[in-house]
């Protein structure tokens, strides 16, 4: 239910805040109140667009808070939690929201800021709103058709028939994406067949990028490489005059020296570490000038290599990685051609099974609607006579259509409000105010089946009165055995039937105009249904008459 409505700085409201009750809530005061500037804060909690010229005049910012009282927050919750928003604690909803002159406006939820996408997302769970310009919804032929499921528990068929519904939309995706392709296929298998045999035929490995580039700068230098080698190993350890030898001769030097100078013993030690290092290195260089490939042509080869994969790499990518991510994309490619036909009579195959079974599912979809048409068109049809249609007629039509998402079905709700007259669709006949109480009446046969916790009612009983007014009042109060209801009203025997009643007035201050709204007691509620009943210059009667309206509406009649 809705708990608390705040409202602060928003057209003629300076500062309001209504603690709403459960069942049926009444809202009332004269025309130009301020009634309308309370469903406007309710639109703005809900997603709707903000408009920076309704902040009060010398105010900065307006601010709208809505407190919701759940009595189960699973599904809310996973929207919350799927859009990163804090989770509802205690069973609470929080949504808050501020129109600035200064900057773009803010919205909450829990206390956590988020986008008018995500409040659009979880509104509808939260409140359903009707008024006498707002039933168009019931024209819509997808309403019509969810408020015949919600009714005739068609749900189990209708997920059963969009599963195949999906399942063989996939399907006809899939060939049509193999049967677009208009190219030719023999030419094209045989460019697939030259393409995959060039880069198969190459065998190219992993040696074939930086380890190839090495090999060819060592080939094309062998000559230079060889002859400096040579020279290092001679300077090493070779020529008679090799540091090798040189090392040889300090060496008994040392040894003959240290008979007679100890300290010479040490020098000995890194001496012959030094002679067993240059034995090393003379053996490391002699081993890898052995390895320098001299052979005539061998250098023509790395060049033919090289050029190889150079002209790969520029058809089929950049490294040798890339080259087989191109071997095996058109590898695919070339079984996809040449077990095309294979795979499209496959799939017409497929598709052949999956839309007989959809054709079986849509029928039990159909049957599962057509056995609650009746029923339900019946019990509208008495909820509108309780509602003044004393001779009206409400029927629901179900004519074959092509196959869609929801069906093979095309629901339309007809209506007879005049006795001799066939029903003809709703949309075709029905005024606003008619309208108004047809939903009125289909809200009250669905209330049991409507998930949404809050209804809200706009002047729906506008331009009416008498005992279609009564039945109104009536109406409302029944559905709020299920719902919490707000009914905005200017018809005294619509309002006694509520539960809570909040006064709307404004006043005049300091040459400002200001909006109140006030939770009355029941002698308030007395003034104010007799104040609906004979507006200025109250009597008695009136009065009286006021306080036999709510007690009757209390006890029942």
């Amino acid at each position: 239910m809705l708990q608390h409505l705040s409202v602060k700085n928003l057209a003629i409201v300076e500062e309001a805040s209504i603690f709403f009750g459960k069942g049926l809530n009444i809202i009332t005061g004269e025309t130009g109140a301020g009634k309308s500037v309370l469903m406007g804060a309710l639109n703005l909690v809900l997603g709707q667009r903000a408009d920076k010229t309704t902040i009060r005049t010398g105010a900065d910012e307006a601010r709208v808070e809505a407190l919701f009282t759940l009595a189960s927050t699973n599904t809310i919750d996973t929207l919350l939690i799927e859009r990163d928003i804090p989770a509802c604690e205690e069973g609470q909803l929080l949504i808050k929201r501020t129109i600035s002159l200064q900057g773009p406006g803010r919205t909450y939820i829990n206390d956590s800021p988020v986008t008018q996408q995500s409040l659009r997302a979880i509104a509808p769970l939260l409140v359903d709103i009707h008024g006498p310009y707002d039933q168009q919804s019931l024209l819509k032929p997808e309403f019509q058709r969810s408020l015949l499921d919600a009714y005739g528990a068609c749900v189990t068929p209708l997920k059963a028939y969009r599963k195949s519904w999906y399942a063989l939309k996939e399907l006809k995706s899939e060939l049509n994406e193999i049967t677009s392709d208009t190219i030719d296929i023999a030419e094209e298998i045989d460019r697939l067949n030259y393409i995959i045999g060039e880069i198969k035929d190459a065998s190219l490995t992993e040696a074939d990028g930086d380890e190839l580039i090495e090999q060819h700068t060592q080939a094309a230098n062998a000559e230079t490489i060889i002859s400096i080698g040579s020279e290092i190993s001679e300077s090493i350890i070779e020529s008679d005059i090799s540091a090798f030898n040189q090392m040889l001769e300090a060496q008994a030097k040392s040894n003959e020296l240290s008979r007679i100078f100890p300290e010479a013993e040490k020098w000995l030690t890194d001496i012959k570490s030094s002679i067993l290092q240059m034995q090393e290195i003379g053996s490391t260089i002699a081993d890898h000038l052995s390895r320098i490939e001299t052979a005539p042509g061998h250098l023509q080869q790395l060049e033919d290599r090289m050029a190889l994969v150079q002209n790969l790499k520029r058809k089929y990518g950049g490294s040798i990685q890339a080259i087989h991510e191109s071997l095996a994309i058109h590898e695919e490619r070339h079984n996809n051609l040449f077990n095309r036909t294979e795979k499209i009579e496959d799939l017409q195959n497929r598709i052949n099974a999956e839309r007989a079974d959809l054709l079986k599912r849509a029928s039990t979809l159909t049957k599962s609607r057509k056995k609650a048409t009746s029923k339900l068109g019946k019990a509208i049809t008495d909820a509108l006579q309780d509602l003044g249609f004393l001779n009206a007629e409400f029927t629901i039509a179900i004519k074959a259509a092509s196959p869609a998402s929801h069906g093979a079905d095309e629901i339309i709700f007809e209506f007879a409000p005049n006795p001799g007259e066939p029903p003809r669709p709703l949309k075709a006949i029905a005024s606003s105010g008619e309208i108004a109480r047809v939903m009125l009446a289909v809200k009250a046969v669905l209330a049991t089946h409507d998930s949404i916790p809050v209804l809200v009612f706009d002047e729906i009983d506008a331009n009416i009165g008498g005992e279609v007014g009564r039945a109104v009042g009536q109406k409302l109060k029944h559905v709020a055995k299920s719902h919490q209801v707000i009914s905005i009203t200017h018809l005294p025997q619509s309002a006694v039937y509520g539960e809570q009643h909040v006064k709307v007035s404004k006043e005049v201050v300091n040459k400002r105009t200001k909006m109140t709204a006030e939770i009355l007691n029941p002698e308030q509620r007395v003034d104010e249904i007799a104040r609906m009943l004979g507006g200025k210059g109250l009597t008695s009667v009136i009065e009286n008459h006021a306080r036999e309206m709510l007690e009757s509406a209390t006890a029942g009649h």
